[in-house]
């Protein structure tokens, strides 16, 4: 078997994620639909940390981990709203929906950094902002199609989307495709309650 792309999560609930495709994915569709590449609402999810080509055989080892982790954290809420782009407006390249959260989505995302590195995967260099990818910018957009992308983004205010509990957090597979990405969810790690 060869090896495994991964990544570590938190998954989005459904009414969430639907909401972010009904009031900011289905409108950009409309004013800047071929410049950019949506994210299916199935797809979406919080990127903890991804660990990239992995031996199947390091599975087991990962979900220890995670389990490890995960017992040392109580469930948070995190507020999901506001529409953003990295790297910014002017240049937009990935188009997000914000997250605010308390202290609990910053613990889990030092302990699953600081564990991860301990089974030898490199640290992530950029600082740690929570986010739900919308879209990413085609390659090939011309000045004036950025123009039109920060438009229709300045035009769209999105308040808030709702509240997700976070109580797990969880091992995924993807699979590039043509079609665009396929998660597979591995594992999932519950918290104390």
């Amino acid at each position: 078997m060869g090896l495994l792309r991964l990544f570590i999560a938190v998954e989005i609930p459904h009414g969430i994620r639907q909401a972010i495709h009904d009031k900011a994915t289905a409108v950009l569709q409309r004013t800047v639909g071929p410049l950019v590449r949506f994210v299916p609402p199935e797809n979406m999810h919080l990127t903890l940390k991804f660990l990239g080509d992995v031996s199947p055989s390091s599975v087991e080892l990962l979900t220890r981990m995670l389990r490890a982790e995960a017992d040392s954290l109580r469930p948070f809420d995190m507020r999901i709203s506001g529409l953003g782009s990295f790297p910014s407006l002017k240049r937009a390249r990935v188009i997000y929906i914000g997250i605010q959260a308390e202290a609990g989505l910053e613990a889990l995302h030092r302990g699953v950094e600081s564990a991860s590195r301990r089974l030898g995967y490199e640290s992530e260099e950029r600082p740690f902002s929570p986010h739900l990818t919308v879209g990413r910018v085609r390659q090939d957009v011309t000045v004036s199609d950025q123009q039109r992308i920060r438009s229709a983004l300045e035009g769209l205010r999105i308040d808030s989307l709702g509240t997700a509990r976070v109580d797990s957090v969880h091992l995924f597979k993807s699979d590039l495709k043509p079609s665009g990405s396929v998660y597979t969810k591995l594992f999932a790690a519950p918290f104390k309650s």
